[in-house]
């Protein structure tokens, strides 16, 4: 159902969900047909995927397509006007790795045994145990991602190597990876028809709608079971989203709307808000300093409401 209301919406008619507006894709429909049929396409096989990260993070936030879309939709917002700006390979590259980049929260044993030895850990198992797999493939999914987009691009019909590049850097650069490195993040990597793509500011972007996806919508589906949960991390977690009711996107400021009289969960999301912060921080400084881009919203904000 809820990809039904995806590809309807893309199609132009009026859906269930009016949150959504699809800029990007009715951009790239409008630019490049072709390069919108590839990503519709891919959509479908994504959509069960994304959902087997919920065999190994049973009661962790939402990682499936709804969040993609979520993702999507924060980038919309954020680009707004200036998505005339993007050509049709960066904005089919940003979906697409708007969709890729939780899959490696999903990811079959057999790909963790062969991606794990392809990922530079650096000192993380001076403190963590190597048995714990759950927690390394949370702490590094990012990369697993992108060694899946790798191993199976042939599934999803990707144009060429060049957006195959494309799409599993930004994918990456959704957490952790230096976006001011331009052997990494190129300003300007060249795509056959004569379009470049501008890595850091499109990760800059993923790597901040995927930061403020925070709302209580996120998590439909946990918010009644939320009383069986017994791992503090997750009841802290889900306290937090609970009770942010939604994110508005200002020109300015992204404001998260709190409605609770749960001071430790308040205190709680004040603490988030100063992690997310740090990461508007460094896109802003990442895309400014390195692209012709700008992100235009400088402040993380708190409104507290009452009823």
């Amino acid at each position: 159902m809820r990809l039904l209301c995806y590809n309807i919406a893309v199609k132009g008619v009026e859906t269930m969900n009016d949150n959504y507006d699809y800029a990007m894709e009715r951009r790239l429909r409008a630019l490049d047909p072709e390069l919108h049929k590839r990503f519709t396409e891919s959509v479908f096989g994504l959509q069960n995927i994304l959902s087997n990260y919920l065999l190994i993070f049973p009661t962790f936030t939402d990682h499936t397509e709804l969040h993609s879309m979520n993702v999507i939709d924060f980038c919309n917002r954020i680009i707004s006007s200036r998505l005339e700006k993007l050509n049709a390979d960066e904005i089919y590259c940003l979906l697409m790795g708007c969709y890729f980049h939780d899959t490696g929260m999903g990811i079959r044993k057999k790909d963790y045994d062969e991606f794990s030895r392809r990922i530079d850990f650096g000192d993380y198992f001076e403190t963590h145990s190597r048995d714990n797999i759950s927690d390394i493939i949370r702490d590094f999914h990012n990369e697993f991602s992108g060694l899946f987009i790798k191993k199976y691009a042939a599934l999803f019909d990707i144009p060429s190597q060049e957006h195959l590049k494309a799409i599993i850097q930004i994918s990456r650069g959704h957490r952790k990876t230096d976006l001011t490195d331009e052997s990494e993040y190129p300003t300007a990597l060249p795509v056959s028809g004569g379009n470049t793509i501008c890595l850091p500011y499109l990760s800059g972007l993923i790597r901040l709608a995927d930061e403020i996806d925070v709302a209580a919508g996120r998590n439909l589906s946990f918010l009644y079971t939320t009383s069986n949960l017994t791992n503090e991390k997750d009841i802290i977690e889900f306290g937090k989203h609970d009770a942010i009711k939604e994110v508005e996107v200002y020109e300015d400021s992204f404001v998260l709307v709190i409605r609770t009289d749960d001071e430790n969960v308040y205190g709680n999301i004040q603490k988030m808000s100063l992690k997310m912060q740090k990461t508007l921080d460094e896109c802003r400084r990442a895309v400014e300093g390195r692209t012709p881009y700008e992100i235009t919203q400088k402040t993380i904000e708190l409104k507290r409401i009452g009823g």
